[in-house]
């Protein structure tokens, strides 16, 4: 790894440190606006939604895969449909397993 990766690496641990551990410092009396609360529980699933979008639309990397073919968008909806459906977080995930799994294999 060269010296400007690992300042780029050190830069972003630097600044990630620095947002999370602002919520810690500030004093017991300083509070958010109620909408800025209501914006934070957005945020995991923001965050999801952005890490696993890209991996099951695009497993290779560079090219679109909505076809049915592809394991990962056919689990995914298979979990979502499950977790719509049933709002049984745990089930969801299982289901998404099984049909990725078993569609990879045949």
């Amino acid at each position: 790894m060269s010296r400007f990766e690992l300042a780029v690496v050190a830069t972003m641990a630097a600044i990630t440190f620095a947002v999370r551990y602002s919520f810690f410092a500030l004093p017991p009396r300083v509070t958010f606006p109620p909408w800025v609360t209501r914006v934070l529980a957005y945020v995991p699933v923001a965050v999801l939604t952005a890490i696993v979008v890209p991996m099951v639309l695009i497993p290779d990397g560079t090219h679109w895969a909505l076809t049915w073919r592809n394991e990962w968008l056919l689990g995914a909806l298979a979990s979502g449909l499950i977790a719509w459906r049933y709002g049984r977080l745990l089930l969801a995930i299982v289901v998404g397993f099984v049909v990725f799994f078993a569609w990879r294999l045949l």
